[in-house]
């Protein structure tokens, strides 16, 4: 019987197998841009453009650095790559997630094993630096919820937990085309790759 294909010509010309990722079939343009594209909430938010998971990926680095004050560059970067994997799995809801089991996770470790090797991070981000970009993500969906997605901030404090008034101070959902987005995150992940 004929396997199925696993792999996914990217715009960059790559050729990335989703089951066995590779580093050198990684390139920022490409999670750019499949992350400027990619709708988080599955599209059901407020406003002209869907809020994209990059856009959320550098207000999660953002965070994280108000979080961090003194975070390394690398676990900045770590922060902004945070969702890379998604540029070619798509953003699953958590319900979503939940329901399909323990293999969507296992596709995303891969790929984000294979990203982190290709930017110079360690295969495995250390655990308490995870604990502070998983509370940084938890920050920015508060803020997305209550912002965009039509959440009572009650509900919110209930599902993200209340995040503290000096970490959300100023923040405010941006809702921009994707090739602008794809752009800021390029740029990020290029300021962020020159400090390391």
């Amino acid at each position: 019987m004929k396997q199925p294909r696993a792999w996914q010509r990217m715009l960059s010309g790559r050729r990335l197998d989703l089951l066995d990722p590779t580093p050198v079939d990684i390139e920022i343009e490409d999670i750019a841009h499949g992350l400027a594209f990619v709708a988080r909430w599955n599209g059901q938010t407020r406003g002209d453009y869907a809020y994209s998971v990059a856009e959320h990926c550098l207000l999660v680095e953002e965070i994280y650095g108000r979080l961090v004050p003194q975070a390394l560059a690398k676990w900045r970067l770590a922060a902004l790559l945070h969702d890379a994997p998604e540029y070619v799995i798509g953003d699953m809801i958590s319900p979503v997630k939940a329901a399909v089991g323990p293999g969507y996770g296992q596709l995303d470790d891969r790929l984000a094993t294979a990203i982190h090797i290709r930017f110079g991070l360690p295969a495995k981000v250390p655990v308490t630096v995870k604990q502070k970009i998983k509370r940084a993500d938890k920050v920015s969906a508060w803020l997305e919820a209550t912002q965009i997605a039509g959440f009572e901030i009650t509900e919110a404090n209930r599902f993200f937990g209340k995040p503290k008034p000096e970490v959300t101070e100023g923040l405010t959902i941006r809702l921009r085309p994707p090739v602008e987005v794809r752009a800021a995150y390029t740029a990020r992940h290029a300021e962020l790759l020159a400090q390391l």
